[in-house]
């Protein structure tokens, strides 16, 4: 099987990926590297915790490994206050062809 990485359609803004229809706000290009980096690794670890938590049917660690993840997703500009600054709406999690991206949606190659 092989181990090739999926690439999502980015708004030609890049601010958000498309999955299956729907928008997902991307992190904040602005971030230095280390930054992100050392958040990404903050993420993975956060995202484990919540699977071992689940296996082990711990709900309060479960609870808190989600906070730590929504902690770190929001450092990363994911959730939370947008990161740009022209006051357009955040669309995150919204179907992209009920925003203003849904022509640039309709334009892309049907094997999306």
């Amino acid at each position: 099987m092989a181990n090739a990485a999926v690439a999502y359609p980015h708004t030609p803004d890049g601010r958000y990926f498309v999955v299956n229809g729907r928008l997902w706000r991307l992190s904040n290009p602005a971030l230095p590297a280390a930054v992100r980096t050392r958040l990404v690794g903050d993420l993975m670890a956060a995202r484990r915790a919540v699977g071992v938590a689940r296996r082990a049917g711990d709900v309060e660690a479960e609870q808190q490994a989600r906070a730590a993840v929504d902690r770190v997703k929001t450092a990363l500009g994911e959730r939370g206050p947008v990161w740009w600054h022209d006051g357009a709406p955040d669309d995150n999690r919204r179907m992209a062809a009920n925003t203003r991206y849904a022509a640039w949606y309709a334009a892309l190659p049907l094997d999306r």
